[in-house]
C-alpha cells in the first residue's frame, strides 16, 4: 500500500481522542499497512492513524531503520527528569520547538494477531513514543509549549504557506 497523505495542524481529527481497536479486520491490518509505509520515507520517526485521517489508537515507528507498529498503545512509564527536545511534526511542518520530554519511555499494545507488545527506548525513541501517543490522546507538540513559545508558534503557524 502507498503512504498516505499527512493531516496538518487545523484538521480537526489531530484535535480528537483517538478510539480503541475492539477487533482486527481488513480495514486495521490495511491501516497498519498504511502506517508503516507512511514511515518509510525519509525523516519520519513516527506515524500517529490521526495523521492518515484514521480515529483508531494506532502508531507506527521508525527509529534508526527498527521500524514497527503499535495497536491501541498506552504509555505506561516515563523515567528521568523531562527535558526541553527539539521536536518537529509532520502534521506542522518546518517548525521545530524545545519540548520536555522524558528521557525515556515505555508503552505496551498489541499487534494484528493480539500478541502483547512493548516498545521501550531513550532518546529519540522515548520522544516519539511520546509524540505519538499524544497525537492518539488529541494533543499536538505544540499544545507542550510554554505560553510565550506556544504563542511564537502559532504566529508562525498562521503565516506559513501550507496553513
Amino acid at each position: 500500500m502507498p503512504e498516505r497523505s499527512i493531516r496538518l495542524f487545523g484538521d480537526p481529527v489531530l484535535k480528537t481522542v483517538s478510539t480503541p481497536i475492539d477487533a482486527v479486520d481488513d480495514g486495521v491490518r490495511a491501516l497498519v499497512a498504511d502506517l508503516v509505509d507512511s514511515v518509510r520515507l525519509p525523516g519520519r520517526a513516527g506515524v500517529a492513524a490521526a495523521q492518515i485521517g484514521v480515529n483508531l489508537r494506532a502508531f507506527s515507528y521508525n527509529i534508526d531503520g527498527d521500524i514497527g507498529y503499535v495497536l491501541n498503545p498506552v504509555l505506561v512509564e516515563l523515567r528521568g527528569e523531562p527535558e526541553p527536545t527539539d521536536e518537529g511534526c509532520l502534521s506542522v511542518p518546518e517548525l521545530w520547538y524545545p519540548v520536555p520530554r522524558a528521557p525515556y519511555a515505555r508503552v505496551q499494545g498489541v499487534h494484528l494477531d493480539g500478541a502483547s507488545v512493548v516498545v521501550e527506548g531513550t532518546g529519540l525513541m522515548a520522544q516519539a513514543l511520546q509524540h505519538e501517543t499524544d497525537h492518539l490522546d488529541g494533543l499536538l507538540y505544540l499544545d507542550r509549549l510554554p505560553k510565550d513559545l506556544r504563542r511564537d508558534a502559532m504566529r508562525r503557524v498562521r503565516e506559513s504557506a501550507w496553513f
